[in-house]
């Protein structure tokens, strides 16, 4: 079994916002994967919302703000888990945006797809599993010496 290491900040979320918002990633990921031309604006939303959730201004999310929403309409309650590895796993999903948005502008049609799939996985296991493939890049990243 390869053991994980997450980062950790004590300050805590509502698993079940992550997992909420996780699944709106996966659905827009999903969505243009199917309307080719709508790949640009989702992506686009992405990189902007990964980016606030990713660098501190989550409050500012959208999909953040609509998870809330949902969560409260539909009384569920609280999980607390640790925030730093969904912050970790959002600065991929930057990242992610950030390539595939250039892919786009580009006209780079494979590298879209693949990372698109590799997206919407990542988004599924969280959403679905609640499994945080961002723990793993952050192991492999230490162990290759480019976190601490």
């Amino acid at each position: 079994m390869i053991q994980k290491d997450c980062p950790v900040d004590f300050i805590q979320v509502n698993e079940h916002q992550v997992r909420l918002t996780a699944l709106w990633v996966f659905i827009l990921v999903g969505i243009s994967l199917f309307l080719f031309q709508l790949q640009l604006p989702v992506f686009v939303f992405l990189l902007f919302d990964f980016f606030l959730r990713a660098f501190n201004f989550g409050k500012y999310s959208w999909l953040t703000q609509l998870s809330k929403l949902v969560i409260k309409q539909l009384k569920i309650g609280k999980k607390p888990i640790d925030q730093a590895p969904k912050r970790f796993a959002a600065k991929i999903g930057f990242l992610l945006s950030v390539i595939i948005t250039i892919a786009l502008f580009f006209q780079f049609n494979n590298i879209v797809f693949i990372l698109s799939i590799i997206f919407a996985v990542f988004a599924f296991l969280e959403s679905f599993l609640g499994f945080c493939a961002g723990c793993y890049v952050y192991t492999f990243l230490q162990k290759i010496k480019i976190i601490r």
